[in-house]
């Protein structure tokens, strides 16, 4: 298989992490990689960015491989990473750093540092009633109670800043960076129509929102928070309500953006799962990765990291695992 940088062919049919103006908002360095056969078909494509921090070069993928043709398998995927390691290293990366929590991978190159990740998915294509009947009976008490008790599900891009302040707040009380208020409001431009803001109020207050990039073919929470002491149900109907404006946009899937496989129990990422579980979705399976390129300048970008918070997703699952997928 060969591996070229392609021309960006975007429609509403593929992920919006695929498209170039949210590529272009968040790196200066961007492009798509094809995946093309022996008989000059292209198979797949993948997405990337460039991430340059002091003097090391990293490559972020935004969204994982995506298939061009219906027999496209696993092990032509990995065929396909391969090259696309052996791509950056000839175009001087040091470090393909974990993809964004939105990126969920079939496999991963041969010598890649790798471990299980997940998302939770709902098919859209199900009637209102389907789609409401697959949630957790503990889900639809809470959010018809929210509901009796006037919380309003406000949504649109003059709520940017508040939703951006409760985010900002929501990481900051889990020890976590965040982008600052210029990224976010470049990303949030970026992606132009294809992304709403949503916002729980209650009496002019804020409970809770999210952040969601969409095209037709995944509406994507990626980005969420809540106030210190929300009221119950609040972010719940904040959900549902997004879960059907999406399901009457005619999107095809709402993915709830990365799930640990078996989290410890009673640990946050337990609680969140359990959260995002409890609306009825399908859980996939696949992995998350990263692979150094240059020994010395990707062991700055891991130990960076590690400073900063202990180390990258991919570092916090092998500890969970305490073994190497190779």
């Amino acid at each position: 298989m060969q591996v070229n940088k392609i021309d960006i062919q975007w429609n509403p049919e593929l992920s919006i992490y695929a498209c170039e103006p949210f590529l272009k908002a968040v790196s200066d360095e961007y492009g798509w990689l094809g995946g093309i056969d022996e008989n000059g078909v292209l198979c797949c494509i993948l997405p990337y960015t460039i991430v340059r921090k002091a003097f090391v070069k990293m490559v972020r993928f935004r969204v994982e491989t995506i298939p061009m043709t219906h027999n496209f398998g696993v092990n032509e995927e990995q065929s396909f990473l391969n090259c696309a390691v052996d791509y950056f290293r000839t175009n001087g990366a040091d470090i393909i750093i974990p993809p964004t929590t939105n990126a969920l991978f079939r496999t991963y190159p041969k010598g890649a540092k790798a471990a299980p990740y997940g998302t939770f998915i709902i098919n859209l294509s199900q009637s209102e009633e389907i789609l409401w009947k697959n949630i957790h009976s503990k889900h639809r008490n809470v959010i018809r109670n929210a509901a009796k008790r006037g919380v309003n599900i406000l949504c649109g891009k003059e709520h940017l800043t508040a939703s951006y302040n409760i985010i900002n707040d929501t990481f900051k009380r889990s020890s976590m960076p965040f982008m600052s208020i210029n990224d976010f409001k470049r990303m949030v431009e970026g992606l132009s129509d294809n992304v709403k803001i949503f916002i729980a109020d209650l009496c002019g207050t804020p409970q809770g929102c999210a952040v969601i990039p969409y095209s037709k073919h995944t509406a994507y929470y990626v980005y969420g928070g809540t106030a210190v002491e929300p009221i119950t149900g609040a972010t719940n109907l904040l959900q549902w309500e997004a879960i059907k404006y999406f399901a009457k946009e005619g999107v095809r899937f709402y993915d709830f953006c990365g799930a640990r496989i078996n989290p410890d129990k009673g640990s946050k990422q337990a609680g969140i799962m359990m959260f995002k579980e409890r609306f009825g979705p399908e859980l996939v399976q696949g992995y998350t990765w990263k692979y150094s390129i240059n020994p010395i300048k990707a062991s700055v970008y891991n130990l960076a990291v590690r400073w900063l918070r202990g180390g990258d997703i991919v570092d916090a699952e092998h500890r969970k695992l305490n073994t190497t997928l190779q």
